[in-house]
């Protein structure tokens, strides 16, 4: 033990025997510990309760595996040096170790220094573990209860058939041709109870290595449909998927296999957020982002948590604070660390788009930063491998890069360079892909209003949402619009093809938020006369 830690534990013991001699308990004993050493050594909430209890890592360790084996449990392989590293805050435990340490110290994970309530749905608190066979043979104060440790509830759930039958039932109108369906109460209840599924059982699951590889190839497929699928046809085959998975998790896997299951969560989840953001529902985006990082947390692969990290930004980009998004991408590439990823390249993407996007017209420090960025990003995806690059889901491809440099060019007001960009991205998508493209197209309008060509401007977002499909009428894509449209009222309020090109946006859109118009009619009334659309 080095002299600092000596110190350290010298004066958690004196905090100790003083707070028993006053009639504290553990819990309150750790908050005083925490309060005095937290600025003197760093001393962590979790520490403060070992502390507190006046007992080694090597006690916790065997209290903590005695309720795996009370559990029914396979005894885990923590160890030392992994205590040590929540405690010194250099990892944090996952949800499921989390809850054996708020057992073994009984109290919540807030008092250990973590967000959120213990995935047991239980309260921890109570007296200590063997009060009742001290106190045996006494009568117990009217009311009392002696108290017993909570086991993990059973949280698979009940349902989960019901909610894959709505996802089914979509997913058959889809393949009859039924067009132009939203996506309403029923289907949105089933993806989120299925998300919510999967959350809690993350902590809880045999499965032979075979399936496994067949999940991951029918995972990877999915990512490979991403750009060319319909949002809510693949959104019912990823939910369909990733509540096989959740099953499979139901009873604690080989470490092996449990890690690759976590990993096809994750990218499953993450899949899943990517869809909400072009179906336009950012709650549920965000929810399946969360769900994405627990169980990226439990493979600890640096790359996968940057990679989730990476993709939840575009939710504050798209639909909230810039400022969110560039915090997220700063995180998304601290998580990637000198790891070659796909998220050292999209992160700092994300954050050129962020800083354009708060610059409100390309100050010249602005721009010089965000270039920056962007020089980053294409010197990252240099060293990414060629299946990286080659995958435009849980990858990142020449052609996003191109796209989102664009993007960000277009935010910072560079009309030129932005269109020469955008333009060579454009080339290199297939005719199968429709999101991007269409993004693509809207943002060469833009250019076209940076350039003061407002009718060739509107003419292309004519043309767009006349060559849209139902299936493609998503929100994000009606979002564009109305950025288009917003540009052009602030050139030109009056412009004679702007209230008829808002009419058709809000005949398209799939949603009361994007039926809104945000902007008024200014210009000609339906039905009179606009000029011919080439």
């Amino acid at each position: 033990m080095s002299g600092r830690q000596h110190r350290e534990t010298e004066m958690a013991r004196r905090i100790r025997a003083k707070g028993l001699a006053a009639g504290r308990i553990a819990a309150q004993i750790a908050e005083e510990i925490y309060e005095s050493c937290s600025s003197h050594f760093g001393t962590t909430r979790v520490k403060s309760h070992r502390l507190a209890h006046g007992i080694a890592l090597a006690d916790v360790i065997e209290q903590v595996r005695a309720l795996f084996e009370r559990d029914g449990k396979p005894v885990p392989g923590i160890g030392e040096t992994l205590l040590s590293a929540y405690e010194s805050g250099l990892k944090r435990p996952g949800p499921e170790y989390l809850h054996y340490l708020c057992s073994v110290y009984r109290v919540e994970p807030k008092a250990l220094g973590y967000d959120g309530p213990c995935i047991c749905g239980n309260a921890h608190k109570g007296p200590p573990a063997g009060r009742a066979e001290a106190h045996e043979g006494k009568q117990e104060p009217s009311g009392a209860r002696a108290w017993v440790p909570p086991p993990i509830s059973d949280l698979s759930g009940q349902g989960g058939d019901e909610d894959e039958n709505v996802l089914r039932r979509t997913l058959l109108l889809l393949l009859r041709g039924k067009n132009g369906m939203l996506l309403d109460a029923p289907v949105l209840g089933a993806v989120e109870n299925i998300r919510r599924r999967l959350d809690e059982t993350l902590v809880s699951a045999t499965v032979s290595p075979a399936m496994l590889d067949q999940w991951e190839e029918a995972t990877a497929g999915f990512g490979r449909q991403y750009m060319n699928t319909p949002p809510l046809r693949l959104l019912c085959d990823v939910m369909l998927e990733f509540s096989a998975v959740r099953k499979a998790m139901d009873k604690r896997q080989p470490i092996d296999l449990q890690e690759r299951l976590c990993r096809m969560a994750a990218q499953l989840a993450g899949l899943g957020g990517m869809i909400m953001i072009n179906l336009g529902d950012q709650r549920l985006a965000r929810s399946f982002f969360r769900t994405g990082r627990t169980a990226a947390d439990e493979t600890g692969d640096r790359a996968l948590r940057a990679w989730v990290c990476a993709r939840e930004a575009l939710v504050p980009l798209y639909y909230g604070d810039p400022r969110e998004a560039l915090s997220l991408a700063k995180k998304s590439r601290d998580l990637a660390g000198q790891t070659p990823c796909a998220a050292q390249a999209m992160a700092p993407v994300v954050e050129a788009r962020a800083l354009a996007a708060l610059s409100g017209g390309g100050k010249k420090d602005v721009v010089d930063q965000a270039k920056r960025a962007l020089q980053r990003a294409r010197a990252a995806f240099s060293q990414m491998t060629p299946n990286e690059q080659d995958d435009s889901a849980f990858g990142y491809t020449e052609r996003q890069l191109y796209f989102h440099q664009g993007d960000a060019l277009v935010k910072l007001g560079q009309a030129m360079e932005a269109d020469l960009v955008l333009e060579q991205a454009l080339t290199k998508y297939g005719p199968t892909e429709w999101l991007d493209p269409l993004l693509i197209r809207f943002d060469r309008a833009k250019c076209k209003v940076l350039e003061g060509d407002l009718d060739e401007a509107m003419r292309t977002g004519f043309d767009i949402l006349h060559d849209l499909e139902d299936n493609y009428r998503t929100d994000i894509v009606m979002k564009r619009a109305h950025e288009l449209a917003k540009m052009v009222e602030v050139k030109s309020p009056h412009h004679h093809m702007l209230a008829p090109f808002l009419d058709l946006v809000n005949a398209f859109s799939n949603d009361a938020h994007t039926q809104r118009s945000v902007l008024p009619h200014t210009g000609p009334k339906p039905g009179d006369q606009v000029e011919p659309i080439s």
